[in-house]
């Protein structure tokens, strides 16, 4: 009788054997440097909470992933540190009533220990996290960089305000018109803000996505983003005014189709445009419009608006234009006014139905005008109408040339505009990295020196958000007021800090050389080990983070840091954990599961399995603890079967080879793929194809025992290294290599096959998996002769698939 598998005593060996002797050398037997992988998680805030199961699902994807890699021969760079500034470590601390560095470290160790039951491959001397003065002091030397190759600069404009974090937001930090962190309301304010010029790097961001192995979707995503489009600037002179108000249309050859103008309540002429019997109603909707989030302006069903009392003149036919004002186009998009085509725009004809604007068609289908258009006509092509000299012209054609005869007439210019905005850097809280800029009366604005970085967050008792637009840095006195690094005269410091995202854009290159002083990283460790091969993260980081860390990644490249310009070769986007009816996982919904019982009881190999047997990995799953019980009764019939086994001198027979490269072969191209779960499911089926083998023949072969231990080892470590090591191996399952596969060793012999009459099954024959179209329909014939009662007129075989007589 085998010995019984016990998950406890094993991996508690296991644990402490791998901490003693480390199985990701980075040399081989011979002494020779090995080839480096770099498999990267997406590293965690350390969250009051802890991890739960769905965290869990990550972690064990990119481990399995790493061990499967570091079996193939590679030396694995595989890390882990800590996102611990920003919003959510502020805010949790606050709940707490305690300090950010307290809570941010008592979550940290917490997490680091359940992170350890996962007895991922991780390699703990790279840890980094984003608080410690040695990481921020690079996050800091960055935004000198920057700043000084103009690319981090001061700006005054309204911003997404955020009333319960009390802070400022980028545009991509507010979802559905709601803080992303908190769910508050966003509103506006107008802040005086550091800012990142990304929209530099706008085409590098939009075309060197082709280079990338990552989803269609993310690219996607991003593409979108970054919104780049051609078209046209057009000057409209503003009636009885020197004034001219600029207009970004992709669609110039519709000019002629322009009966109204709309521009943003934030437009620097709105207010002033408004006559006095227009004054009141102007101002009012300026103020209202001040008060929603860009988000909610957009997704507005029901168009607003104002009409200024002021007219506008098209350029190009001299028809007066009234100019109006609404909330859903953005002063920080184009130029921040519009010309509406209400024939040909669905959002334009919406408003100009609703307050009785003229509609001018100038595109039709075959030239012909539509009577009483209750919709607008929004076909790409057609033929010009309605548009002088333009009509007859196909708007295809048009299209392209219209910004070039704009240019030529002087009434404006060919250009190409982009959704992106520039990134609002500045936030308006204690717990994040100090921006490094002296404010001197003299001298303006001034980098801290690089050798006196890091600057250093003060450590204060009060650090709760002012709600006044400021950082609680300003009312430290004796850290605000300095000297100019310049002048040597009194100034004062950058009391605004940055953004979450300023450690996670760049963090993944610090994990190769965190203990260097010198340098944020040496070229030499910079070339050996990066960039990342592998990232492994949810797709809600799609825009955000990965955009940000792409701009930071050529940034360093132009600036010489580094030889390689885009942050992570490979993405693979990991669907949610969720609880019953898909509803995601959090305290405050009390569905969250904790792995730490699940552990206990089950053991971390059972855990890891189910993490990845629940689903495809790229889709969310709705967890069930019961699953848990099937996997791990699979792991003690696999245990079983192979402690059974090893002390037979079992000699393989056809079947067992068979089966053994068949394993290795469906093991390894679904791994490949991706299709985790199904890698689960293949270990089931053989097995059980091996336990019934064993019960015929006595037990299984060596080779096939031996194959089983590497193959389970990236999913099941523990396990498979004391099946290894019962099997008589002293070394590592680690150091065996991935086993290969011969197809043709796979082939089987024979097959079954239905045979039918008239397209109905009457027997199923096995017949060599080699047998001609001639022996297979012999050997059909034969099965069911006695059910042939008519003439054949017609013998069918699908090789391998079907026998089909026809009779009448």
């Amino acid at each position: 009788m085998a010995v019984p598998y016990n998950h406890k005593a094993i991996e508690k060996k296991w644990k402490e054997k791998w901490a003693e002797n480390p199985v990701n050398p980075k040399v081989d037997e011979n002494g020779n440097p090995k080839k480096k992988y770099y498999c990267l998680d997406m590293f965690p805030y350390p969250s009051g909470n802890g991890l739960h199961v769905g965290h869990w699902r990550g972690y064990v994807i990119s481990d399995v992933w790493s061990r499967y890699k570091l079996l193939q021969g590679y030396y694995i760079i595989h890390p882990m540190g800590w996102d611990a500034f920003g919003l959510p470590a502020e805010n949790y601390a606050i709940k707490m009533g305690t300090h950010p560095a307290k809570s941010t470290a008592a979550n940290i160790a917490n997490i680091k220990r359940q992170i350890n039951e996962i007895s991922a491959l991780y390699d703990w001397d790279m840890e980094v996290n984003t608080t410690d003065p040695d990481f921020y002091k690079w996050t800091q030397w960055i935004f000198v960089k920057m700043f000084k190759e103009g690319l981090a600069y001061e700006k005054e404009f309204p911003i997404n305000w955020c009333p319960s974090c009390k802070t400022g937001l980028a545009n991509e930090e507010v979802v559905g018109g709601k803080c992303e962190r908190c769910g508050a309301e966003v509103t506006k304010k107008n802040l005086r803000q550091w800012m990142l010029r990304i929209t530099k790097y706008a085409d590098r961001l939009l075309n060197d996505l082709d280079k990338l192995d990552w989803p269609e979707k993310v690219k996607k995503m991003q593409t979108d983003w970054i919104g780049k489009s051609y078209g046209a600037e057009v000057d409209f002179p503003v009636e009885g005014r020197e004034d001219k108000i600029t207009v970004y249309t992709t669609r110039p050859d519709t000019l002629h189709g322009a009966t109204f103008m709309v521009l943003a309540p934030e437009h620097k002429l709105a207010a002033e445009l408004a006559t006095p019997e227009h004054k009141e109603e102007v101002e009012k909707y300026i103020f209202d419009s001040s008060m929603k989030s860009n988000v909610d302006r957009l997704q507005d069903k029901e168009k607003t608006g104002v009409f200024t009392g002021t007219y506008a003149i098209n350029p190009l036919n001299g028809a007066k234009v009234p100019i109006w004002l609404s909330d859903y186009v953005l002063a920080d998009y184009g130029t921040g006014a519009i010309m509406c085509v209400p024939a040909h725009d669905d959002r334009d004809f919406e408003f100009a139905t609703k307050f009785n604007i003229p509609i001018i068609q100038v595109i039709a289908k075959d030239g012909k005008e539509i009577e009483n258009m209750t919709e607008a006509y929004t076909e790409a092509s057609g033929t010009m109408i309605n548009s002088g000299e333009w009509n007859g012209m196909e708007s295809s054609v048009l299209k392209k040339e219209a910004p070039h005869i704009i240019e030529e007439r002087g009434i404006g210019r060919a250009t190409v505009n982009y959704k992106l905005r520039d990134w609002v850097f500045s936030r308006q809280r204690y717990w994040g990295e100090p921006i490094p800029i002296v404010h001197c009366p003299e001298c303006g604005a001034v980098p801290v020196p690089e050798d006196q970085l890091p600057l250093r967050l003060p450590d204060v008792e009060s650090y709760e958000p002012t709600g006044t637009g400021e950082s609680p840095l300003a009312g430290i006195d004796e850290w605000v007021n300095t000297t100019c690094p310049v002048c040597g005269k009194p100034a004062k410091r950058e009391t605004n800090t940055m953004p979450q995202w300023a450690g996670s854009s760049w963090y993944f290159l610090r994990y190769v050389d965190n203990h260097n002083n010198e340098e944020l990283v040496s070229r030499e460790k910079a070339d050996a080990m990066l960039p990342v091969d592998m990232y492994i993260g949810g797709v809600e980081h799609a825009v955000l983070h990965l955009l940000y860390s792409r701009f930071y990644t050529k940034f360093l490249c132009d600036i010489g840091v580094i030889d390689f310009d885009e942050p992570f070769i490979k993405l693979f986007n990991q669907g949610m954990i969720t609880g019953k009816n898909g509803i995601k996982m959090s305290k405050s919904k009390g569905n969250v599961v904790s792995p730490d019982d699940l552990v206990r009881d089950y053991g971390c190999d059972s855990l890891r399995m189910y993490e990845l047997f629940v689903g495809p990995p790229e889709l969310d799953a709705e967890w069930d603890d019961r699953g848990i019980d099937g996997v791990y009764r699979f792991l003690k019939k696999l245990w079983n079967l192979l402690m059974d086994s090893k002390d037979k001198d079992i000699k393989p027979t056809k079947e067992m080879i068979k089966v053994r490269h068949k394993l290795v072969y469906d093991i390894t191209t679904r791994l490949e793929s991706f299709s985790l779960n199904t890698v689960i499911s293949a270990f089931m089926e053989h097995t059980n194809t091996l336990v019934a083998i064993a019960k015929k023949e006595g037990g299984v072969d060596r080779d096939t025992l031996d194959t089983l231990a590497v193959l389970l080892a990236p999913f099941a470590p523990h396990m498979a290294e004391e099946i290894w090591e019962e099997l008589g191996n002293k070394e590592s399952v680690f150091r065996a290599g991935w086993p290969k596969y011969d197809t043709e060793a796979m082939k089987d012999d024979e097959i079954e096959i239905p045979v039918q009459i008239n397209g109905k099954t009457r027997a199923v024959i096995k017949i060599s998996a080699e047998a001609t179209k001639e022996e297979a329909i012999a050997a059909g014939k034969e099965a069911i002769a006695d059910k042939l009662t008519g003439n054949i007129v017609k013998e069918i075989y699908v090789p391998k698939k079907i026998i089909n007589i026809v009779q009448k």
